[in-house]
């Protein structure tokens, strides 16, 4: 194997366009107490054309962007798709090196390396395409670098530092994206980035009802970086019916592929839950069915430490799955467009996630996730 390697430490970021900021704030403020941490100044603004905010918690930023004008970024990238991730950033340690490494395996730059100076050190990033349409990733190396980027002004409790959230939201886990076909994304990630295959599940709901006359099903691969131990998992619809998967419903709804949700790491998921809950947060609801099957199920993949009580999980629609007394908690929240009862603020939704000894993305909720997103997209219909 080889021992090259991009030098991706982890997430840095991730930028969302918006068409309605005010909204944005207040989901971000109001609902998941992120705390506005910067700006884009005055000049970045009028020269960008476009109003920029980020909002932190822990090690968690969002920068929230909506045009001033129709020449930006932002308004290009909202007249081909509703509100969405347009670009991700990941931290390296040493930017020439990954530059030299993604210019070795073909990786397409989308401008020269940017670099800023402040009182505390160096900031310096570079910008690549990638397969999933205009979502761009960005490589970011800090040296003592205060601010957000170039261009912003600290806010609120500034960029420095890690923003306590009363959720207990401190990092990013995963990233999930979907397109029609996922092929030549794996072989981007494999052979640009030089991740590695982490996991991967297939499946059809046909497959417990086969006299059904529909139904759909997806495949999903994820890939991860070994040394980080960042992941991104794939998908792709399934025949038969292939375009009435809600993998395809989401590709259609976003106008091509993109990041279908990102998932924020926590430490005590009911508490969090519990307490999203009472500030409004709406979360996709999971069958009885999978709650009265749930102890068999456990016994079966020889997971005998749940420290949880099951009837708290069904109670909260918290989905458990793992191995081998190694297990992992997470629940979805409800897509943007019904949150926001707009069907322009995407098809885009987060996910809170405990990990409690399992790494990976279990088969039963990973199931239980798309079942779930594909009653309520037929509830719409």
């Amino acid at each position: 194997m080889s021992t090259e390697h991009i030098g991706i430490t982890g997430y840095d970021s991730f930028h969302f366009v918006v068409e309605n900021l005010e909204r944005s704030r207040a989901f971000y403020t109001e609902r998941f107490d992120f705390k506005e941490v910067a700006r884009a100044g005055d000049e970045l603004a009028l020269r960008s054309g476009q109003q920029s905010v980020v909002f932190g918690a822990g090690d968690v930023r969002v920068c929230v962007s909506t045009p001033l004008r129709q020449q930006s970024k932002a308004a290009r990238f909202l007249r081909r798709h509703p509100s969405g991730v347009m670009s991700l950033s990941f931290k390296v340690k040493n930017l020439d090196e990954t530059i030299a490494f993604l210019d070795k395996r073909g990786g397409t730059f989308l401008a020269d390396p940017v670099e800023d100076v402040d009182d505390g050190g160096k900031y310096r990033s570079v910008e690549i395409a990638t397969p999933l349409g205009e979502v761009a990733f960005r490589f970011v190396e800090r040296t003592g670098y205060a601010r957000f980027a170039p261009g912003f002004v600290d806010s609120g409790v500034g960029n420095s530092g890690q923003p306590k959230n009363i959720f207990g939201i401190r990092t990013i886990d995963h990233v999930t994206s979907n397109g029609l076909t996922m092929q030549p994304i794996i072989a981007w990630y494999r052979d640009v980035l030089g991740m590695q295959p982490f996991w991967d599940i297939s499946f059809h709901t046909q497959d417990v009802a086969k006299k059904l006359a529909s139904g759909s099903g997806l495949r999903s691969i994820v890939m991860w970086d070994p040394v980080s131990h960042v992941k991104f998992a794939t998908n792709e619809p399934l025949r038969p019916h292939f375009r009435e998967s809600q993998i395809a419903k989401f590709v259609e709804d976003n106008g091509g592929p993109g990041i279908q949700h990102i998932a924020f790491a926590v430490d005590d998921i009911l508490w969090s839950v519990e307490d999203l809950k009472r500030r409004g947060v709406d979360f996709m609801a999971t069958p009885k069915s999978y709650y009265l099957a749930l102890p068999e199920r456990l016994e079966k993949l020889g997971i005998t430490n749940v420290a949880q009580e099951l009837a708290e999980l069904e109670r909260l629609q918290i989905l458990v799955d793992g191995a081998e007394d190694k297990y992992m908690l997470q629940i979805f929240l409800r897509e943007a467009a019904a949150l926001h009862d707009d069907v322009r603020a995407g098809p885009f939704f987060y996910e809170i996630i405990q990990r409690c000894g399992d790494e990976g993305f279990g088969y039963g909720n990973f199931r239980a996730l798309f079942e779930s997103i594909e009653r309520f997209q037929k509830q719409r219909a």
